[in-house]
């Protein structure tokens, strides 16, 4: 797992929680330290972000929700336009494709596309808005469609919407500014999808489940944008002792481990990979380092990892067995609020 320096390190958080927005920070190429430079609040609630294009695009998960496009040329971040509305409530995951940038709005069960300008702002004449259906059985959280994470296939032929109220992923396209659902994949009712992430070969998507904590093994088809089911494997060793949250799930580049972070039990696992990356072990579970794990992050190097500990205020880092993939606690920054960690 080796590969370039770690650099250039933005922080969200919710500045309804007393969060200072989009931190910048440092991350020392030799041990993974962080150092604070600044931060900005000129976005409400930047709850997670996404450097693409030498911009930085953030969401404002707020009821009107918006995104934004962040200059990082100076400390902190100066934003490149103003914020653009994606016309739907509480965006909570943010990525770039095609030449647009795309939300999932956790609030109206939605996804947005919307067109990038020549100089990578959004455009708010060129948004589209699909809206997904459904439900699945959980009587408070699954009463309707709750799009939390869409991104795009490594081939960039497709997006992948996860939905936690209807167990569901949906494949989609963009064509000409448009979002049309191509599939849509069901997983078990109640399991409650909220992110995944790909095997580095592109043939198998990792879904976490955050209303079980457990990770449904998918095959990805590139060619015919289809998303099949295999297994479901625990993310925790036995029962938990009380409330269990899985929220973000990452995959090591050179595909031999990955690794889960879970709110409430406040662990990070370490799953091994087999060879083809079809069968995932759970070897250990360690501290996260603080209370409720919002998101993890590996380095540009993959010897750190990193969790943004959203209730406790700091992000947390560690030192990874390059062998096992276990991670050793190394340092923490104050964070309040914290919820993304995005390298440039």
């Amino acid at each position: 797992m080796n590969g370039s320096q770690s650099g250039r390190v933005h922080i969200g958080s919710f500045t309804a929680a007393g969060g200072r927005g989009i931190v910048t920070a440092d991350a020392d190429p030799g041990n993974g330290a962080l150092t604070i430079l600044g931060a900005t609040d000129a976005l409400p609630d930047p709850s997670y972000l996404a450097f693409a294009g030498g911009l930085l695009y953030a969401v404002s998960e707020t009821p009107e929700g918006a995104v934004a496009a962040f200059r990082t040329d100076t400390v902190p971040p100066t934003l490149a336009a103003p914020p653009t509305l994606v016309g739907g409530a509480s965006p909570t995951h943010v990525s770039v494709w095609g030449g647009h940038v795309l939300t999932a709005n956790y609030g109206s069960g939605s996804v947005t596309a919307v067109r990038l300008r020549a100089d990578g702002t959004p455009d708010a004449a060129g948004r589209d808005v699909l809206r997904h259906t459904g439900s699945g059985p959980h009587p408070q959280r699954q009463q309707a469609p709750h799009a939390h994470q869409v991104v795009p296939d490594p081939s960039g032929r497709w997006a992948l919407s996860v939905d936690l109220g209807t167990d569901s992923v949906r494949v989609c396209a963009l064509t000409d500014g448009r979002l049309t659902l191509h599939r849509e994949a069901p997983l078990r009712p109640g399991s409650g999808p909220r992110h995944l992430a790909f095997h580095p070969s592109g043939e198998y998507a990792y879904v976490l489940n955050e209303l079980a904590p457990t990770l449904t093994v998918c095959r990805w088809d590139a060619t015919e944008g289809t998303l099949k089911p295999l297994t479901e494997t625990p993310v925790l060793v036995g029962t938990p002792r009380g409330d269990a949250y899985p929220s973000e799930v990452v995959v090591a580049p050179d595909g031999r481990h990955l690794w889960t972070a879970t709110r409430g039990e406040d662990v990070i696992s370490v799953l091994s990979l087999d060879p083809t990356g079809e069968t995932p072990t759970l070897t250990a579970t360690v501290p996260c380092g603080g209370h409720w794990p919002r998101d993890l992050a590996l380095d540009p190097s993959s010897r750190f990892l990193y969790a943004a500990n959203e209730r406790s205020g700091d992000v947390t880092w560690f030192t990874l067995d390059q062998d096992t993939g276990i991670p050793a606690r190394a340092g923490s920054i104050p964070a309040p609020g914290a919820s993304c960690v995005t390298f440039e």
